[in-house]
């Protein structure tokens, strides 16, 4: 949705002219972008925001339904906060200018320039969320990282990054303990000397990756029991990009000649995040439905692209002003995890 507005003190009569095929440029170019979707919509929840910031709140689970006898009461169970999660909106813009000569060449016309401005200023709106959300993800093993000139918060309710070897659940009757998301193992080949891909090694790591995220503990220490149902990969790995979709779209059993069936095909939904770039092999694996109901990775929506336009006096120069205000921010860490290819065991809690 783009929020559209001009200065009302403007009596240019060419002003009229130009700015309604630029409004018609700007609103239908976000039409044909919010149907295409992105990484946002992908990975990420999206909702409205009314307020300065929104907090999410990690709770207990309710305990079991417990048998009573005949005409006994209902044993009574609460719940109680074990953490919160404060996510703040921050404000983005940005303007362009429309000449007075150019608007004068073209018969007050929507001159090809301009109307490249004035989609490449939808574009850019569009890329600015799609870029906040993947640099969120790709440096959520550290608690900060820095996008457009603002500072993003990448812990959980837990305090820790949300991709950690030491995330803390908080159990019922006060006992608590540590779990991990962040794990390092022979993900796609094996040996130490000559790192060999293979697709068997994959398939093999993915299925014991996918138990791992199954098994993630609640705030009362019980297994979630999420299936993980989406792999989400680095831009600059081709041969890790087609020995997966080899393993996922593969009916049968990659690199055995015994004709066995393949448990992944069907099951997982590939995505690529083409601006991230490490130097060793890695991927993250997401549960979608664990994203949603635990309020994982979270965007908010605080005000949409709204645009503004004026002719400047001095210049006689036409400005086109754009404003928006996002929030995002990890509400929980139990429906993804990160795993990095690695012979190298980092500790008990985080190899594979």
């Amino acid at each position: 949705m783009i929020i559209y507005s001009k200065n009302s003190t403007v009596n240019n009569a060419a002003f009229g002219k130009i700015q309604l095929p630029i409004k018609m440029v700007i609103e239908n170019e976000s039409d044909i972008l919010s149907k295409k979707g992105g990484i946002r919509d992908w990975l990420f929840n999206v909702e409205k925001s009314n307020k300065f910031g929104e907090t999410i709140v990690n709770q207990h689970e309710f305990d079991i339904f417990k048998s009573v006898a005949e005409g006994a009461g209902a044993e009574s169970d609460t719940v109680s906060e074990t953490g919160t999660k404060f996510i703040e909106h921050v404000q983005f813009m940005k303007e362009f200018i429309v000449t007075a000569e150019m608007v004068e060449d073209c018969n007050y016309g929507l001159a090809i320039d301009a109307k490249r401005r004035a989609e490449n200023f939808t574009r850019a709106y569009y890329k600015t969320m799609n870029r906040l959300c993947e640099n969120a993800l790709i440096n959520a093993y550290n608690a900060t990282c820095t996008f457009a000139g603002t500072e993003l918060d990448l812990t959980t309710a837990d305090t820790r990054p949300l991709f950690s070897s030491s995330h803390v659940w908080g159990g019922a009757s006060g006992t608590t303990g540590t779990q991990s998301n962040f794990f390092h193992g022979d993900i796609f080949a094996t040996g130490t000397d000559t790192r060999t891909l293979s697709a068997g090694t994959f398939e093999e790591s993915l299925a014991e990756l996918s138990v791992k995220l199954r098994n993630m503990k609640d705030e009362n220490g019980e297994a979630l029991g999420y299936t993980a149902d989406t792999i989400i990969l680095p831009g600059n790995k081709p041969k890790i990009e087609q020995i997966v979709k080899k393993v996922c779209g593969s009916e049968g059993a990659l690199g055995n000649g015994y004709n066995d069936i393949n448990l992944h095909y069907g099951n997982w939904n590939v995505i690529i995040l083409p601006n991230w770039h490490p130097v060793d092999n890695r991927l993250m694996i997401m549960s979608s439905e664990a994203n949603k109901n635990l309020a994982g990775n979270m965007f908010f929506n605080r005000i949409p692209l709204t645009v503004s336009n004026w002719v400047d006096n001095h210049t006689g120069n036409y400005y086109w002003n754009g404003r928006c205000r996002f929030g995002i921010g990890f509400g929980s860490y139990k429906h993804i995890l990160l795993a990095v290819d690695s012979t190298t065991e980092v500790n008990s809690s985080t190899q594979l």
